[in-house]
């Protein structure tokens, strides 16, 4: 028995569109037997804030289809052989001497925007046991030069030291694309550039966990009691809470930076300054940003993208979110936001320096129990 299915079109479709669709759908169902047939009765009660969700949901799906076509690509390719690993006496003067970070500065591109890990590029522990057996197959070798690597250095040529790097995520799923390395020398700004970060860092993975997360607490909370409860209230949250995120991404990271010729990324202070003069710094980030030029400016760029986010959303919120205090309200939660991620992205580095240390500590104890005369290889 042939299956018939019915597809309702909404009545601000065009009808270039409804003639292509009637036009696939007779095809269809020459191919499948299955009948299709269009509604053009059903009214949709916000045409065009529906379009835009739909519209930016779509453009959302297809960049991630690109994201993981590029991944599969990648994971096809062969890999390289191993690099030689090097003697416990190598192992000591590395732990003992300054750790430098091998990655370039997290304001780049990232180049595998799926990739999980808790350290900076190129600060990945391996595996202790995998280096205890390599370190006692070693002892009957000639030690071998490590292979040179290189280091991100700052302006002057010289390497960054570990805890001044700003990693590509933060905690290992946290985006971090639009900070810089304290002292590094940042990739110049632009439309295109601007844009591929702005992109980035609306359509990421993580973007949309805590998209989830503020939907169920706003509906839990019944913050608007007019969008309802339940999973009618939970979507109405979500597609509007989609639309203020998207929006300010794309206003304060690019539209307004690329007119306005101002560098919104965050530039870390780091090490080597005091804690208080540190927050003082990440506060006052709110207000002041760079010139292209790389001179102090007012942060017209990143303050009004708030403003006009909050503008926009009086077209698709109740009109109980409509009023000046609502909408300072929200703009306040905004700034406050922005405030908790720069000190995050401030102090982390610190942290992440600090355990990795220990790391590098432990592996290099461990080799050098190995490597003493007369232990015995399990």
């Amino acid at each position: 028995m042939p299956l018939r299915i019915r597809i309702s079109c909404f009545e601000y479709a065009s009808l270039t569109a409804i003639d292509a669709v009637r036009e696939t759908l007779s095809i269809f169902h020459t191919r499948t037997n299955t009948f299709l047939s269009l509604d053009l009765s059903q009214e949709w009660p916000f045409p065009l804030i529906t379009r835009l969700v739909y519209l930016r949901f779509s453009l959302a799906l297809l960049f991630l289809c690109l994201c993981l076509a590029s991944s599969s690509s990648r994971a096809q390719s062969p890999s390289l052989p191993d690099a030689p690993e090097p003697s416990p006496s190598l192992l000591l003067a590395t732990a003992s001497s300054p750790a430098t970070e091998d990655s370039s500065s997290s304001s780049s591109v990232p180049a595998d925007p799926s990739g999980f890990s808790f350290y900076p590029e190129g600060h990945q522990p391996s595996d202790a046991t995998q280096s205890t057996q390599n370190t006692s197959q070693s002892r009957s070798q000639k030690p071998q030069p490590a292979p040179a690597q290189s280091t991100n250095l700052d302006a002057n040529g010289n390497p960054i030291p570990l805890e001044r790097q700003e990693p590509t995520r933060i905690l290992g799923f946290m985006p971090n694309f639009r900070s810089v390395s304290g002292g590094a020398a940042s990739h110049p700004p632009g439309w295109k550039y601007n844009f591929i970060i702005a992109t980035h860092q609306s359509t990421d993975y993580s973007s949309f966990i805590f998209l989830g997360i503020t939907s169920l607490s706003a509906e839990a909370m019944n913050s608007h009691p007019t969008l309802g409860k339940g999973a009618d209230g939970f979507y109405a949250y979500t597609w509007r809470g989609f639309i203020d995120k998207t929006d300010g991404t794309y206003l304060s990271a690019w539209l307004l930076p690329s007119i306005l010729h101002e560098d919104t990324r965050y530039y870390a202070l780091g090490a080597g300054h005091s804690i208080p003069i540190r927050v003082l710094y990440v506060l006052s980030r709110q207000a002041v940003a760079r010139t292209y030029g790389g001179s102090q400016t007012p942060n017209v760029a990143g303050l009004g993208g708030k403003v006009l986010t909050q503008v926009i959303s009086r077209y698709y919120y109740p009109p109980s979110a409509d009023s000046f205090s609502a909408l300072a309200t929200k703009f306040g939660y905004s700034v406050m936001r922005d405030v908790s991620f720069s000190a995050i992205r401030e102090f982390y580095p610190d942290i992440a320096a600090h355990y990795i240390r220990r790391h590098r500590e432990k592996v290099a104890q461990q080799a050098a129990r190995d490597a003493q005369p007369g232990r015995a290889t399990p």
